[in-house]
């Protein structure tokens, strides 16, 4: 099995992809490309039906290639084919609570994603707007409301570790990078998922890089 992926220090969707395997310790070979570059974009053009997309996950199935793209299909596939549904909760309703969620978190936030793109390495400082602030509310909301229903099963939002902290892992490491503080039990939650040994190793590596994205370096340093 074979993943593309963009730039560790930037990319969310990359580390979705990447995360999904590296939880689950499914083996897979990585090829990792700067972003927007000519190399990037030579590289994907060979997988047209792909979009140009990253992640992109390449596996064989009866001697076909088989390519997955979008985060979270990746995510359903790997579900399917190597973890016997272990990816999401047993139960059918937070199962359906979960998915829910992942949904909400694939589709929307869309003021996070614009004005704190994930950049690892940085510490800025932004001028947030409300619909920003609002983003930030709702995660406040869903994270603490979670973590209160499903402590007892487990650390992570529904207990167990599952595809829904892989939708929110890129949210957990934006927040630091700009200096926002949440509620207790949600900000308790997002340092449980930064630890994550797999989360660790992306952060580790995400550090080695020099490659710089500038439309993803938001805002101003921090003095």
């Amino acid at each position: 099995m074979e993943l593309l992926i963009g730039n560790k220090n930037y990319s969310t969707w990359s580390l979705r992809g990447w995360l999904m395997l590296k939880a689950w310790d499914i083996p897979f070979n990585e090829h990792q490309y700067v972003l927007d570059t000519d190399d990037f974009r030579a590289q994907l053009a060979k997988y047209p039906q792909a979009a140009g997309m990253v992640p992109l996950l390449i596996d064989n199935q009866d001697g076909d290639e088989l390519l997955v793209w979008d985060s979270l299909a990746i995510c359903e596939y790997i579900n399917e084919q190597y973890l016997d549904g272990k990816g999401w909760p047993a139960n059918a309703a937070a199962r359906a609570r979960a998915r829910s969620v992942a949904a909400e978190m694939h589709s929307g936030f869309n003021a996070i994603r614009n004005e704190l793109p994930m950049n690892l390495r940085a510490q800025r400082k932004v001028e947030l707007s409300a619909a920003a602030h609002q983003n930030i509310a709702r995660i406040n909301q869903l994270w603490t409301e979670l973590r209160e229903q499903y402590k007892a099963q487990g650390p992570y939002l529904f207990g167990e570790f599952s595809i829904v902290d892989v939708m929110f892992a890129p949210v957990v490491f934006r927040f630091p990078s700009y200096g926002i503080t949440l509620q207790p039990l949600a900000e308790q939650y997002a340092q449980t998922l930064r630890s994550h040994p797999a989360m660790q190793l992306w952060l580790e590596l995400s550090k080695l890089e020099t490659d710089i994205v500038e439309k993803d370096e938001a805002g101003e340093p921090v003095a």
